[in-house]
């Protein structure tokens, strides 16, 4: 079958955590029942879609599958008084914030479509934020042993993230992503253990280059360099018809 290295792109908005990862799942299992139907109808075989969704949460804490309960350090209680909410999700990796003025990108891939390597993906997702960076004047790079994107890491007392990734794979089909902090309020990092790293701090863009930015020119750049690294073609779609309830 010819691989499908179209990438339909969505901009979901401002949109509730729970509505985006129901919305998230449903992709995902269209896209896992399309590949089993081929397998199982040989001559009547159509191409997988692949997806990207750029969504902001309002104030929300995740964690994955590895995550430590002790990681979350306030009461359910104390949630509701900073307004935020919490999930234990289906990803890998740890507790992370995401909140308002960060880019949160979900790829829901099939890569069969691409290449069928958890790791080289990962590491292009990297690519494609320290990339980005880059054309905001900001020097970024990776951690050893550690996922996401990082300032000055091999600095133990001025390491810090900038960048958080968690992803989930079946099938090879991806499901959640990354969250890029662009103008996010930092303060919120305060009550957890960021991807249960005790001893890096967490920073942003406008923290980095003292001034805000539009996340919609920073949406624009990590664009223009996954479909680089990747390979690939994107397709805007229109979001307005998207049924999520």
């Amino acid at each position: 079958m010819k691989q499908n290295k179209e990438i339909i792109v969505q901009h979901l908005g401002t949109l509730d955590y729970k509505k985006c990862w129901d919305y998230q799942e449903k992709l995902f299992n269209e896209i896992i029942q399309q590949k089993l139907f081929n397998r199982e109808n040989p001559t009547d075989i159509k191409p997988t879609k692949n997806y990207i969704l750029f969504v902001e949460h309002p104030n929300v804490y995740t964690m994955g599958k590895s995550g430590n309960n002790e990681h979350l350090l306030i009461s359910n209680e104390q949630l509701k008084n900073i307004s935020a909410e919490f999930y234990k999700i289906n990803r890998g990796g740890d507790i992370t914030f995401h909140g308002p003025g960060q880019m949160v990108v979900y790829p829901i891939l099939d890569l069969d479509n691409f290449f069928t390597d958890i790791h080289k993906y990962l590491r292009l997702l990297e690519e494609s934020i320290i990339d980005t960076l880059k054309s905001f004047d900001i020097n970024a790079g990776r951690s050893k042993g550690e996922t996401g994107v990082w300032l000055d890491a091999d600095i133990i007392t001025k390491a810090r993230k900038i960048c958080a990734m968690g992803v989930r794979c079946s099938r090879w089909v991806t499901m959640h992503g990354l969250a890029l902090n662009v103008n996010t309020d930092l303060n919120y990092f305060n009550y957890i253990v960021p991807c249960g790293i005790t001893n890096k701090a967490v920073t942003s863009m406008e923290k980095e280059i003292i001034k805000k930015i539009k996340i919609e020119l920073v949406e624009d750049a990590f664009k223009n360099n996954f479909e680089k690294l990747f390979n690939v073609t994107f397709k805007e779609e229109n979001t307005l018809t998207l049924d999520i309830s």
